[in-house]
């Protein structure tokens, strides 16, 4: 058997006075996929890091098999400034052995492995997404033996997922990847393995995908529950003895007092491990019984000139918890806004019952103020906290949500993202809620704290509207999906799997109230640049922040201080002017950048 093309041996790191990790031993052969998970602070991409030579262990070895190449792809790449796609990828391509042709083709066959139809474009201008796929193809120029992967589904929409689930599959390299999205290790990974301190040596590593290791990792932390048990039975028997005084006068006796103090030190061990701290995760429902909470008539919605949906009809119900699915662009955090009454729909009508209760999950996380400490971003007054109408103390509080009382005077701005999630919703359950509406809630959440969670929006009695790219949990959470095509189309299936099928099983169609203009089959469809398409991407939220900005505008000219206030009223009025100018060129341009998308047409 060859030796593995990467080993670490007993490898351990702690941070200050915390172990990360210690006694770590992972070895990655050959065409191996090894999917790594394990809850927020356990210490994933440290040890990723160190597999990948970037950083030294405290304890242990690691042992690299002669001339194998190691590529690693970090949660948050950055790029020099003033440099292209290209040019990222010729500068880190080996110098010998190719010529100026030979060196040119691998760049643009490496670009085009990675969906870029522009290596001239700035890497300034880049999306979150489209900077992921360079830092992926950064490495794949450089023909790694072993790629080490360290979340890399962040910031990739639906397709970019998909295309990364196909690279990884077909990879000739050994692959490391860590990674919260369920379906992703499924499809991907030949084997998985856990970092946690739940297991003796701290890692739980089986062959097969993520559902043979579920079914693996239960049978063994059932296992080890069945030790505790007769751990704890032989520690009461052996604590009675004690108690009876026996005298140690005899080889015998001081060795059955020295057996009963190891059996408990060993009980305590496997208690701790089996121990688990998750997130405490329950919404509050206001518990109205109105049986039509949002009900939308007919719901049309343009941006630009371009329909996103048209005659949309649905209502929602309690229990009800719906789904939407679909592109980037098409209209999902748009709808969103809509049922919440930030924005008004074009044509048709959204009826929300009297004094609707409606909890709002803002993707961009706008409800946290990175400067203040996290006692306030947890949403305390004073010392504590008011929940479902009973106070708790802020520590307690903190605790719930995997905090210490430490951290509470610590600005939001310091924690990672995963944490800023779980302050949200920390947040969020203060608030009795009628209808959640959740934009992309799973972002930077670990595995254990999405179980919670989904646990929680199943188990919610009021209705639920769920925008999220992780396919796992819009699979679980939704009773209904609703589909949309970004070309103002819409559909209703019964779950995620039934859209996706639907979806690469037709070309998406045209919407009914699309002009009926006569095209020439032989005039080619014009196409977007590389930095024109990046543009149209992001043009749906920079034109819903650019009316939110308006509307604030307007409201700010008519407050009492202003209106008796010349200059203030003067400044507030350039003010609008300048954020209605905004809104117009965001629609201008968006329009431009639609109308470069349409085929040339004849008019008859």
């Amino acid at each position: 058997m060859p030796a593995p093309l990467l080993s670490l041996t007993g490898a351990g790191k702690s941070f200050g006075s915390g172990a990360l990790f210690s006694n770590i031993t992972l070895h990655i052969a050959e065409g191996e996929r090894l999917g790594l998970i394990g809850p927020n602070g356990s210490g994933k991409s440290t040890l990723l890091k160190i597999m990948a030579g970037l950083m030294e262990a405290d304890t242990g070895s690691r042992t690299v098999r002669k001339l194998t190449r190691i590529g690693f792809v970090p949660q948050e790449p950055e790029f020099a400034r003033g440099t292209t796609a290209g040019q990222v990828l010729a500068e880190a391509l080996p110098s010998h052995g190719l010529d100026e042709a030979q060196r040119a083709a691998a760049v643009n066959v490496t670009l085009g492995k990675a969906g870029f139809t522009d290596g001239d474009a700035a890497v300034e201008s880049l999306s979150g997404g489209w900077k992921r796929r360079l830092s992926i193809a950064l490495e794949l120029i450089r023909n790694p033996d072993v790629l080490l992967l360290d979340e890399p589904t962040n910031h990739l929409d639906l397709e970019g997922i998909l295309w990364l689930e196909k690279l990884v599959k077909a990879a000739p390299f050994a692959c490391v990847v860590v990674s919260h999205d369920r379906y992703f290790l499924e499809n991907a990974a030949t084997e998985m393995a856990e970092i946690n301190r739940a297991y003796p040596d701290g890692i739980f590593r089986a062959a097969g995908a993520y559902a043979d290791f579920l079914e693996k990792r239960e049978a063994f932390l059932e296992t080890q529950s069945q030790q505790q048990a007769a751990l704890a039975n032989r520690v009461r028997r052996e604590v009675e003895w004690l108690r009876r005084g026996p005298k140690a006068r005899t080889g015998k006796s001081r060795a059955r007092v020295d057996s009963a103090r190891e059996l408990i030190g060993e009980l305590a061990e496997v208690t701790s491990r089996n121990t688990k701290a998750t997130a405490q995760i329950d919404f509050t429902a206001s518990g109205r019984k109105t049986r039509k909470l949002i009900r939308a008539e007919g719901i049309s919605k343009q941006l630009g000139g371009r329909r996103l949906f048209s005659d949309l009809s649905f209502s929602l119900a309690p229990g009800m918890r719906l789904g939407l699915a679909g592109p980037n662009g098409s209209g999902k955090t748009t709808l969103l806004r809509l049922l919440k009454g930030e924005l008004q729909a074009d044509a048709g009508t959204v009826e929300r019952a009297d004094g609707l209760r409606v909890v709002y999950f803002d993707q961009g996380r706008e409800q946290l103020d990175p400067a203040v400490p996290l006692r306030e971003g947890l949403g305390a007054h004073g010392d504590s906290v008011i929940y479902r109408d009973r106070a708790i103390h802020i520590a307690g509080w903190a605790k719930r949500f995997l905090f210490q009382p430490d951290q509470l005077d610590t600005p939001v701005g310091r924690f990672s993202g995963g944490e800023r999630a779980r302050i949200v919703i920390a947040r969020l359950m203060l608030e009795p809620a009628d209808v959640l509406l959740l934009d992309e809630p799973t972002n930077d959440l670990d595995i254990p704290t999405l179980e919670v969670l989904e646990e929680s929006l199943t188990d919610f009695p009021g209705a639920l509207v769920l925008v999220t790219h992780d396919r796992y949990m819009l699979d679980r959470v939704s009773s209904v999906v609703l589909g949309l095509n970004g070309e103002g189309d819409s559909e209703v299936f019964a779950d995620y799997s039934q859209w996706e099928q639907a979806r690469t099983a037709k070309p998406a169609r045209a919407g009914k109230d699309a002009p009926q203009a006569r095209t020439d089959a032989s005039a080619p469809k014009r196409k977007l640049s590389y930095l024109e398409a990046r543009e149209w991407e992001r043009m749906e939220p920079l034109i819903l922040e650019a009316e939110r900005q308006l509307e604030a505008r307007r409201a700010g000219l008519q407050a009492p201080e202003v209106v008796s206030d010349p200059l203030a009223l003067q400044q507030r009025y350039e003010e609008l002017q300048a954020a209605e100018a905004d809104v117009a060129r965001l629609y201008a341009r968006w329009a431009e950048l639609e109308g470069k998308l349409q085929p040339s047409v004849k008019v008859p």
